[in-house]
């Protein structure tokens, strides 16, 4: 499924009547959820249904597409099957059970292929369920006009900080080629560089959390200052949200093209797999590893490996560090210390480079141990597992593409 997406122009009423549809939307969402807690052994064809139960008892929930409702239903479920994986996959920790949405400025409403119509030029959008709110201007369709509306399987209203924006499900395969380079890399990320690999070329870390903090002090002092209750106070915290807006998408973006340019130079790639969870229970450190956003940036190339047909394996962090990537022997070191010197064999080299040529390795003794006809890995397969770790399926499929905006 492809994704593109764009920013909806409206009136001040329509947008309210947005904000109507999302808070239904989350309605229907937390009832079903709470009947599922209510009741032993509801599945997804149960919340379904109950969803009509929800429309006969409260009449404005009838306003809302019968499509979109069961869209609030399939989302209540989602959290559920999650927490069942998680459950059965026995994750250590906290295994993610269900919580209710409260209100919020980063939510949606989704409808299925009933309760929108977009017009012939691609250029505006119509909701016509009983909110009735109306025609909407869209930036950034230009895409759009390369598919069919039969291939258009869900559309998503989004509210953040700066607007409303619509979001388009396209079903169509994303397969790209890719030249063979004959290179294989090795990667370890850090917080001095963002990543090393194997050839011993390092990425700076870009840190826009940090260089955005000033910023985010002034907006949190704007909102301190203002009167609760006021519209002034309202002004300043849609600022402050726009300003978080701009860091986090300042991260995707980078993250993006990175993945993109990282798996586009190679013909595999051995990533470490890091229990990000457990890192940021430092408390000396969890700003900036957050700030760094490895998961995302791992995300997203192991979505850009399926893409291109390039194998990305994660391995086990264990003793990527301390080991050897001459001779094997651990030299053990603390983590101020930035330089490998093997007393075994006299190797000296970069700490993160050691470490990126020790996860490649790692990789390929995975590789060499699967049986003969099965070496050649895709990130889709069941093959890529790894001696120490295995690839996660991508959560991130789902926003594949995005439409440039004007």
């Amino acid at each position: 499924m492809l994704v593109f997406e764009a920013k909806l122009r409206g009136t001040d009423e329509q947008y309210a009547i947005l904000d109507e549809m999302i808070r239904t939307a989350r309605f229907l969402r937390n009832s079903c959820l709470r009947y599922w807690m209510d009741n032993k052994g509801v599945n997804k064809y149960d919340l379904n249904k109950y969803c009509r139960v929800l429309r006969k008892e409260f009449e404005w929930c009838k306003k809302l597409s019968a499509q979109a409702c069961q869209a609030s239903a399939e989302r209540a479920w989602s959290a559920i099957a999650r927490f069942f994986d998680n459950c059965k996959k026995k994750i250590p920790g906290k295994k993610g059970f269900p919580k209710f949405r409260k209100h919020q400025t980063p939510s949606s409403v989704e409808y299925k292929v009933d309760g929108w119509v977009l017009s012939d030029d691609r250029l505006t959008i119509t909701f016509r369920d009983g909110f009735k709110a109306g025609t909407f201007k869209m930036w950034g369709t230009r895409d759009l006009h390369f598919y069919q509306k039969e291939q258009i399987k869900r559309v998503r209203v989004v509210r953040r900080a700066d607007g409303y924006y619509v979001q388009f499900s396209i079903k169509k395969v994303r397969n790209e080629y890719h030249e063979p380079t004959n290179r294989m890399v090795g990667i370890d990320v850090g917080l001095n560089h963002f990543y090393t690999d194997s050839d011993g070329n390092k990425i700076e870390n870009p840190r826009f959390l940090r260089k955005a903090e000033k910023a985010l002090k002034r907006a949190h002092k704007r909102v301190s200052r203002r009167t609760k209750g006021s519209k002034n106070r309202l002004k300043a915290i849609k600022q402050l949200g726009r300003t978080h807006l701009k860091v986090s998408r300042r991260r995707k973006d980078f993250a993006v093209k990175t993945a993109r340019a990282l798996v586009q130079s190679a013909d595999l790639v051995a990533i470490v797999d890091l229990k990000v969870r457990n890192m940021v229970k430092n408390h000396h450190l969890a700003k900036s590893i957050s700030d760094a956003s490895w998961t995302l940036f791992r995300q997203w190339l192991e979505y850009f490996g399926k893409v291109f047909d390039v194998p990305v394996i994660a391995v086990a962090p264990h003793y990527t560090s301390q080991d050897c990537s001459n001779c094997g022997q651990q030299v053990k070191k603390a983590l101020s210390t930035r330089t490998h010197k093997c007393p075994h064999c006299g190797y000296v080299d970069c700490r993160d480079v050691n470490a990126a040529i020790n996860i490649l390795m790692k990789a390929l003794q995975g590789l060499a141990q699967l049986p003969r006809g099965t070496r050649k890995v895709t990130p889709g397969d069941e093959m890529t597992l790894c001696l120490d770790g295995e690839t996660q399926k991508s959560k991130v499929a789902r926003r594949a593409r995005k439409s440039r905006q004007r």
